[in-house]
């Protein structure tokens, strides 16, 4: 598969041409040694939100490999997000609706931060009781059951949301949401911001080949793509009409300076998937190897996800925290920790005998844990209901205040409130903190005045 934008910006590079242009380091390899490749949208270059030229040859290459239309991000999947919101809203629109989004809980904060902007009404889908506020588990026949009382109620969504895989790795039975979405002639849009390998599988689990109307990958998350670069796809069976706002709404929300080095990676990274795609299956029989070993050494694995291994809280230790600290102590960084949870996700770059260190520590972390007592029962993380007073629009424009944590219980949100990572909301702006936040919070929080009630 063919390179246009990496060929066109090593050409250019290796031209020896007097820059006169952006950006000031003038393409002088200086401490980053990456300075050179580095460029702006000149002569040849083509221009991101309106690509004509080689991005859109790169792009065209991209949707070959993906089966859809493929558009670049190098905003990460937050632009693609936000263009997802924009899209629905036009559609819902044309077809004379008010735009209403039927979302599961566990979004990423540029979800939220994306409907508020756009004044887009959503409705939660809340997770079941005892699960982790990070993840948010369905049926196809709950959603079609969920959908029917809307209608009943005069009140379609225009569109389904949701997050799989989710942080932890649950992955959702997004062929069943899609059917039941689809019966009702309501779109599904998928963040798969941790699954753009998915496709790569022996069985294609990607969004887009089971059902998903429109979806946005984070190729840096499991693609050999430098940090930033996305993925926006759209099913060939939407309606053509929003092909002709794609570009508009991602320029609405982007940088006018894309970076050509994140642009370079995506580009790279199509001839890659085309000659190297089955190394996915391969890495993850490897990662279900390891799974197996770590539950037979008691930990208490959870999630499906093949890439990812998500211990919870149980057997083998009962602090995240600390297993973490243990982990790192030993060289090990896992994706991401806390009370209840570690996060690791591996791919066709992580060598065997970086599987085999992992498991090696891990054992013998157990071990001493089992050893020590110290070992407990899982303390998952649960959200709460939420009251809600305003909508986000509302909220984030309203007047607003800085308080202390413990102060705020009762207030109205002016700000959505989450850990990062994994940017998942605990509560919404607009929504009123309860009592259990304190457990979640520290510092101040932003909440609206008291004096506009």
């Amino acid at each position: 598969m063919n390179t246009p934008i990496y060929d066109f910006v090593q050409t250019y590079a290796e031209s020896g041409a007097t820059r006169l242009h952006m950006p000031g380091h003038k393409g002088v390899a200086g401490s980053l040694g990456v300075e050179p490749y580095d460029i702006t949208e000149i002569d040849g270059a083509d221009v991101l939100s309106k690509a004509c030229g080689i991005i859109a040859e790169s792009e065209a290459n991209a949707g070959e490999l993906f089966g859809c239309r493929t558009f670049y991000s190098t905003e990460g999947s937050s632009l693609c997000i936000r263009t997802m919101v924009f899209l629905l809203k036009k559609l819902a629109l044309r077809s004379g609706k008010k735009p209403l989004i039927l979302a599961a809980r566990n979004v990423h904060r540029s979800f939220v931060d994306a409907v508020a902007l756009l004044d887009v009404e959503v409705e939660w889908i809340m997770p079941h009781v005892g699960e982790s506020y990070e993840s948010c588990s369905f049926s196809g026949e709950e959603l079609g059951s969920l959908l029917d009382r809307y209608d009943r109620e005069g009140r379609m969504p225009s569109a389904v949301y949701v997050t799989s895989p989710d942080y932890l790795g649950n992955v959702a039975d997004i062929a069943a949401l899609a059917e039941a979405c689809h019966d009702r002639h309501c779109l599904l849009m998928v963040d798969n911001a941790h699954g753009a390998y998915l496709r790569f599988l022996s069985d294609n689990a990607h969004p887009i080949q089971l059902g998903a109307d429109i979806c946005c990958d984070s190729a840096h998350k499991t693609l050999p793509v430098l940090t930033g670069g996305a993925y926006l796809h759209i099913s060939r069976a939407v309606d053509s009409f929003l092909m002709d706002y794609v570009g508009r709404a991602m320029a609405l929300f982007a940088t006018t300076s894309p970076s050509y080095l994140i642009l370079q990676s995506l580009d790279l990274c199509n001839a890659y998937l085309a000659e190297h795609g089955a190394d996915f299956e391969q890495a993850a029989k490897r990662t279900d190897r390891l799974r197996a070993s770590l539950a037979e050494a008691g930990y208490n694995v959870i999630g499906d996800e093949r890439l990812k291994l998500t211990l919870a809280a149980g057997f083998a230790f009962s602090d995240g925290t600390k297993l973490a600290e243990q982990m790192k102590a030993a060289g090990i960084v896992p994706e991401y920790y806390d009370k209840s949870h570690v996060v690791m996700m591996f791919s066709p770059m992580t060598r065997e005998e970086e599987y085999d260190r992992v498991l090696r520590e891990l054992q013998r972390l157990a071990d001493e844990s089992i050893k020590t007592g110290s070992a407990g029962s899982e303390n998952q993380k649960r959200i709460p209901a939420p009251v809600r007073k305003m909508t986000p629009a509302q909220a984030i424009l309203a007047e607003s205040e800085y308080v202390d944590a413990r102060d705020a219980v009762g207030r109205i949100l002016a700000e959505t409130v989450v850990s990062m990572p994994p940017c998942v909301p605990v509560y919404m702006c607009g929504e009123v903190l309860g009592e259990d936040a304190i457990a979640y919070l520290g510092g101040t929080v932003r909440v609206i005045k008291e004096t506009l009630f």
